[in-house]
């Protein structure tokens, strides 16, 4: 008998599963507002010189501005020169002039505040020599949710799922009123570090709830629920960023809520998978005692004793380690295969994902409207994933989403820069895709780990994503050498991805989840040789 039939027997997909998995995911939409806020509190508005502080002429005058800042191949005003010297000979009608000399901007800038009122490249002056701090930000904060994959996927493991999904929330509200705060850059970027940390003791520790509690008939769907949550995150920023203009009270708005999110996690109760194969039998009786409660299952629920409960899990709790490290993920053929395999697929669908979504900007449209259309795919994008999740399998659905999206970039390459509309409207539907695989990923990475070292597992794939997320900047820098090698890079790697999943992969549709890596590595010789028995000395690897 495996846990999950446990599980069935006091309800399968009852009142306690769906209330349990509304309350982790709630916080997970808000969790991609985090993800993509820059793409507003760091929105760059047109700017330009601005004038010596000994000239009397209003700065925004036409005639001022005419005078002293020379216009670019658009006829915009540059946003990072101006004359040595007002050419007063501009003014005149059908007058050109070049030759003239120019210097930066000595004296600050203006920026056109109608559509942002105050962002940190406004408040910091972070254009022209600056402008890669903006970048800088970014990075900081991807490298804040690289560790935090690291140091949360580990301690998760050791320490159970809630204690670092409660801290998490605490940290992450904490972090985001301080970014609101303080007034330095300096301060910005370390508690945006604090924030990214978050992200991943999030979004990991929900997942391993989610799935650790979900009977195996309902797991597709909450894999599927979580990237719905983020897609409803990333319409939520576009209508508050809509709506709250000023960085520092959006940046305070969409980290409040965490307050809220911390409060109430302390009644989630931990992983009974988890306590069980770390001895805390009586705690994790007492926690399936409740879910029967909830789920109208009382008198199952009183029947249940420690002895019961581990007979559902005996031979996965007599096997496990009582030591866990990163080179467990190494140990054994079979999880060694899974682990390589995941780290190419997620640094790929990664480093293409951000390359596509964290500079809305350039597209030449609102960036709401951007921000929205880019969530708004994800719903018929997420619906088809889902039916081919439960219909088809996880392992194809992961591999053709890939190859999809990273075709889909490359043949980006081949439409005139003068069609922006068929450009974004491609992006977007690769930008689909990408979330669709991410989302599938989630889930199907959780099934293919064992329980003892599940959260390990993820946070190591986890940081291979964020390594993903740093690259995805210096990707996109080589278009300086060459226009085309961004998308050739993004969709390449994407592809390569898809066909790793194919190749390597073992679907997990319908299983019950293995909760050791002797567990594992029988599955795995049994798939191999179907007239394999297992026996003591092919037990233990």
């Amino acid at each position: 008998m495996a846990f999950t039939d446990l599980l069935d027997t006091l309800g399968g997909v009852g009142r306690f599963q769906l209330v349990y998995t509304a309350l982790l995911l709630l916080p997970c939409s808000l969790l991609a507002c985090h993800n993509f806020l820059q793409n507003f509190t760091a929105a760059v508005p047109p700017h330009h010189c601005q004038h010596p502080t000994n000239h009397t002429a209003t700065n925004d005058s036409g005639a001022w501005l005419r005078a002293t800042v020379p216009l670019d191949q658009h006829g915009v005003p540059e946003s990072c020169q101006r004359f040595t010297e007002p050419q007063w000979t501009l003014l005149r009608p059908n007058t050109s002039f070049q030759g003239a000399a120019t210097e930066s901007c000595k004296h600050g800038w203006v920026y056109d505040l109608s559509v942002f009122p105050s962002t940190i490249v406004t408040e910091w002056d972070l254009v022209c020599e600056a402008r890669t701090l903006r970048d800088l930000a970014q990075s900081i904060y991807m490298a804040g949710v690289l560790l935090g994959a690291a140091v949360f996927g580990s301690l998760a493991d050791r320490l159970g799922r809630k204690a670092p999904l409660v801290w998490s929330y605490l940290q992450l509200a904490v972090s985001g009123a301080a970014t609101a705060y303080f007034g330095s850059f300096s301060a910005y970027c370390v508690f945006r570090f604090l924030m990214g940390m978050t992200f991943s003791g999030i979004i990991l520790n929900s997942l391993s709830l989610v799935v650790e509690w979900m009977p195996t008939q309902g797991r597709t769907i909450a894999g599927i629920l979580l990237g719905y949550s983020f897609t409803m995150g990333q319409l939520v920023l576009a209508g508050v960023a809509y709506l709250i203009r000023p960085w520092r009270w959006l940046q305070l708005a969409v980290s409040a809520p965490f307050l809220i999110f911390f409060l109430y996690s302390w009644w989630l109760p931990e992983s009974s998978r988890w306590l069980l194969l770390h001895g805390k039998s009586q705690k994790a009786v007492q926690n399936l005692q409740m879910v029967a409660v909830m789920n109208g299952r009382k008198e199952e629920g009183e029947r249940l004793t420690i002895e019961v409960v581990r007979s559902y899990i005996q031979n996965e709790y007599a096997s496990v380690l009582t030591s866990n490290s990163i080179l467990d993920l190494f140990r054994s053929p079979a999880i060694r295969k899974v682990t390589c395999c995941l780290m190419v697929v997620w640094f790929s669908n990664s480093v293409a994902y951000y390359g596509l979504a964290m500079d809305l900007q350039k597209f030449g449209f609102s960036i709401y409207l951007v921000q929205a259309l880019f969530g708004i795919i994800d719903i018929p994008a997420m619906l088809v994933a889902t039916t081919t999740m439960i219909y088809v399998g996880r392992r194809f659905t992961v591999a053709s989403f890939l190859i999809l999206a990273g075709l889909m970039v490359i043949a980006n390459m081949f439409v005139p820069e003068d069609l922006p509309a068929l450009r974004t409207a491609q992006a977007a539907l690769g930008k689909g895709c990408l979330a669709s695989s991410f989302i599938c990923l989630y889930l199907f990475t959780g099934e293919l780990y064992p329980t003892e070292i599940r959260q390990m597992g993820m946070g190591f794939a986890s940081v291979h994503a964020r390594l993903g997320g740093l690259a995805a900047p210096l990707v996109t820098t080589l278009g300086e050498l060459s226009p085309i090698l961004p998308s050739v890079g993004f969709g390449a790697t994407s592809v390569l991805a898809g066909l790793a999943v194919l190749c390597f992969l073992t679907e997990t549709r319908n299983l019950p989840l293995v909760e050791t890596i002797a567990a594992m590595e029988r599955r795995r010789l049994r798939q191999e040789d179907p007239k394999f028995k297992p026996s003591l000395g092919n037990l233990v690897t």
